[in-house]
């Protein structure tokens, strides 16, 4: 779920009124988002930055709501957004209409696009918002919805990128072209040297934030970039802006373009950025559009909120959906009776124009959706929307007509049953952190990190929380260490999950549980670890079936000994390992003791 940070004093005065903590809260938890965290931007600074003292003083701190908002709501993602939408429920505001800002059609500003960016992003958007008021706080949460976006719906700029600009500073039509990098040359955002576009992503592969972005242009044979008339650049997307036109706290008119390869999350982010600062223009909530002309058939629609500019590419996509629902597929699910007369303003309330449509004899009613509510996509979506305006706390609990009997998934049953046999040998079951350091994970333990088994964080906190263990090994080793005073021996295990690199799953990683006890002693214990081992076998293999004794094979993983070792077969499947713990291993983690370690995948067993 998406936070936004916004500062609360902007947001009262968004609001009209002042609240206490406790009244807002109400007021989230009633509108159906909540009040995560309350601190102050200088607090927020201090622990960015790992500092011990206090940074300033107290009184000139300015106060910041974290606020927690559905990940699919993407209007809530700025302070304009949350200040709109809760002025309209609590009804002092009516539900803006956004339009077309009225202008010749030979004024209209264009983007011709090039037959090349068909093989790297093949789409583009944009819009102007012309007679803009900036001042610092909208100014930074322009911005602010920038990056929520990118990080959001954008896919980290894998599928959109937003480019905004000084429209004062350049000259339409504009041209978005797919180019050899030695062929691009500017001056990119907050630089004052000139760059060629591959000399440009060597420079950023030393910066923090931009060369998260690299690989997704950087093995490609051209670049996607936008030109004014006078063939001066404008954006390297989805890289960098360039200088010549940065928006500042003077620009009035505001070009806002989108390279995407999902033309309908493109017009989603486009239709963000329009309707939620629109509100500073001039004209308040119009929109001047933009036309992309394409050399091909790749995209043509009506795209106009009238349709006034059919068989045209015009942007941005202002049009309403309407959508007829009847009464009952709203109340039935909710579980309360409500007529027609008392759902209109609940859907009023969620910025959702709605009316009775004439002749149905009362039962349906005619929602229409703006541009911003991308959300709504059924009229399930509707109905929540109700649910939500009435107040799931006034809906009456009512007992299922049906019932079921919840139950363990098959893995965690058979996993305390292994805890219970490990534990019954004499081990003492710990817990250990699901994070670990990079050099715990591989260096300490003598592997080697290919970069296609971990999976790491993007922007840890500390250097303790790099990566996603591969391995219970280094947890089971660092709690062996901070115990070493212990009495001998020391038995220890811990059942658990790891997660390794899957490019065959939804998401790119998977878990795999795995069974790991160490024995630690003045001797090695090599004998006790094996006992265990057999006992675990045994009790896993099938009671009208013989015991297989051949369930080791000789290894040779670097983490122990030489030839004090064995590979662990279940079913002529490898699924684990057991052996003395190497002495530069034990070194490292600062254990003076001999050890024996065995780690088993019990996925693998069940």
């Amino acid at each position: 779920m998406p936070t936004v940070s916004v500062g609360r004093d902007h947001l009262f005065q968004a609001l009209g009124r002042s609240y206490t903590q406790e009244e807002f809260e109400e007021l989230c938890f009633e509108f159906g988002i909540e009040l995560d965290d309350v601190t102050t931007e200088k607090e927020i600074i201090r622990k960015e930055k790992h500092l011990e003292a206090e940074v300033g003083g107290e009184d000139d701190q300015e106060v910041i709501y974290k606020i927690e908002v559905a990940a699919n709501r993407y209007d809530l993602l700025c302070l304009e957004g949350i200040a709109r939408a809760l002025r309209i429920f609590i009804g002092k505001e009516e539900i803006p209409i956004y339009k077309f800002r009225e202008i010749p059609p030979e004024s209209m500003l264009q983007i011709n696009v090039t037959k090349a960016t068909s093989k790297i992003r093949p789409y583009v958007v944009g819009a102007v918002l012309r007679g803009v008021s900036f001042n610092r706080a909208n100014y930074n949460s322009f911005i602010d919805l920038q990056d929520k976006l990118h990080q959001n719906i954008c896919r980290k700029r894998t599928l959109v990128a937003i480019g905004t600009h000084d429209l004062d500073t350049i000259d339409a039509p504009f041209s978005y072209e797919a180019l050899i990098p030695q062929d691009i040359t500017f001056i990119p955002l907050k630089q004052i040297k000139s760059f060629r576009a591959d000399e440009l992503l060597e420079f950023y592969r030393s910066d923090l934030k931009l060369k998260k972005f690299l690989h997704i242009i950087e093995n490609s044979p051209v670049y996607p970039v936008i030109y004014d008339r006078n063939r001066t650049v404008l954006s390297l997307p989805p890289i960098i802006n360039s200088a010549h036109s940065a928006i500042s706290l003077r620009t009035k008119n505001v070009f806002i373009e989108c390279t995407t390869t999902d033309l309908t999350k493109a017009k989603i982010v486009l239709n963000t950025m329009v309707t939620m600062f629109s509100e500073y223009c001039d004209s308040k909530f119009e929109v001047e559009p933009v036309e992309v002309v394409y050399p091909d058939d790749r995209q043509f629609e009506d795209c106009a909120s009238e349709g006034i500019f059919k068989g045209k590419n015009i942007y941005p996509d202002l049009a309403v959906t309407v959508m007829d629902i009847p009464l009952s597929v709203i109340t039935r699910p909710i579980g309360v009776s409500l007529g027609i007369a008392e759902v209109i303003p609940l859907l009023n309330k969620m910025q959702l124009h709605a009316k009775e449509k004439l002749g149905t004899g009362n039962y349906v009613i005619t929602v229409q959706v703006p541009s911003t509510r991308s959300d709504i996509l059924h009229p399930c979506d509707v109905m929540e929307d109700v649910a939500i305006a009435y107040g799931y706390d006034k809906i009456p609990k009512t007992k299922p007509k049906c019932m079921t009997t919840g139950g363990q998934q098959p893995l965690n049953v058979f996993s305390d049953k292994i805890r219970g046999e490990v534990s019954r040998a004499g081990y003492m079951e710990v817990l250990t952190w699901l994070l670990c350091s990079l050099e715990e994970n591989f260096a300490m333990v003598k592997r080697k990190d290919d970069g296609a088994k971990a999976v790491t964080i993007g922007n840890p906190r500390s250097s303790e929380f790099e990566v996603v263990r591969t391995s219970l090994m280094p947890g089971l080793l660092k709690t062996l260490k901070h115990n070493i005073d212990h009495r001998r021996p020391i038995k220890i295990f811990e059942a658990g999950d790891i997660v390794c690199l899957d490019g065959t799953g939804d998401v790119g990683a998977s878990n795999n549980r795995r069974l790991a006890a160490l024995y630690c002693n003045v001797t090695s214990g090599f004998e006790e670890i094996l006992g265990l081992v057999m006992r675990i076998m045994q009790v896993v293999g099938k009671p009208h079936e013989p015991a297989n004794d051949n369930f080791i094979r000789p290894s040779n993983e670097p983490e122990f000994f030489p030839n004090r070792q064995c590979y662990i077969l279940f079913k002529d499947k490898q699924v684990g390992a057991f052996g003395v713990v190497h002495p530069e291993v034990l070194e490292k983690f600062g254990i003076p003791d001999p050890c024996t370690f065995v780690e088993i995948d019990i996925q693998a067993l069940l």
